[in-house]
């Protein structure tokens, strides 16, 4: 190896290591829930009044824990933050010029809501990776599959399950039945405009999609 390339090989993994040290401490989120998160911070900036109403885990059914991971994570208790079959299948149909898929699990989503923007830079991708890396490496599935939950985005200004629950249903998240489930479940890739009692075709679609994986994931349902 050249000295340029060595130099420059040591500048990228000094500044890597550099990066994945001043990405946050993970550690606190293992027993206490987080004080606000970045889309908060980040609505309430733009002068956006969200509701958010964190649950515990229990306070959750069990139809709506599995609705959202067989919309968006169906290999969530498999992979370890990372779902390289999805990797491989977003690498595929941007290479067929077909439109891309979602590749993110449901660790990495929680990483940006956390602490991150959605601003599609390699820095924010890098940091959302380690960010999973660190979850993974320290959590249980079901505490960041908790955390996710009471964090993602249901729609304009309302954040969490619970909060979704009461606005769109009028009960709590822990009596929220398999249709409502799966309604909530279908606004998580738009939730701008994707949400229960919104006319979109496209989200119709999702939301049969979705009641049709949940009736073949028994196995599933047992790890929730």
């Amino acid at each position: 190896m050249c000295l340029g390339a060595a130099l420059g090989f040591m500048t990228t993994v000094g500044g890597l290591g550099l990066l994945f040290l001043t990405t946050p401490n993970v550690e606190a989120l293992v027993r206490t829930d987080p004080p606000t998160t970045a889309l908060v911070l980040q609505a309430e900036a733009l002068g956006q009044r969200l509701t958010w109403i964190p649950v515990p885990y229990e306070s959750i059914s069990t139809d709506l824990k599995l609705a959202v991971v067989v919309a968006e994570d169906f290999r969530f208790f498999l992979h370890n933050g990372f779902d390289r079959y999805e990797i491989r299948a977003a690498v595929r149909d941007a290479a067929g010029g077909r439109r891309l898929r979602g590749a993110s699990t449901i660790t990495q989503q929680l990483a940006r809501n956390l602490w991150l923007s959605h601003d599609r830079t390699v820095t924010r991708k890098l940091k959302e990776a380690m960010l999973a890396w660190k979850l993974e490496r320290r959590l249980p599935k079901r505490r960041i599959l908790e955390l996710y939950l009471n964090t993602a985005v249901f729609g304009p200004e309302t954040v969490g399950v619970e909060a979704a629950a009461q606005r769109y249903f009028s009960v709590p998240a822990s009596e929220i039945t398999k249709n409502q489930a799966a309604q909530l479940a279908a606004g998580l890739p738009a939730p701008s405009h994707w949400y229960p009692g919104s006319a979109s075709p496209r989200a119709a679609r999702h939301f049969q999609r979705i009641l049709d994986r949940m009736d073949h994931a028994m196995e599933l349902r047992r790890l929730l």
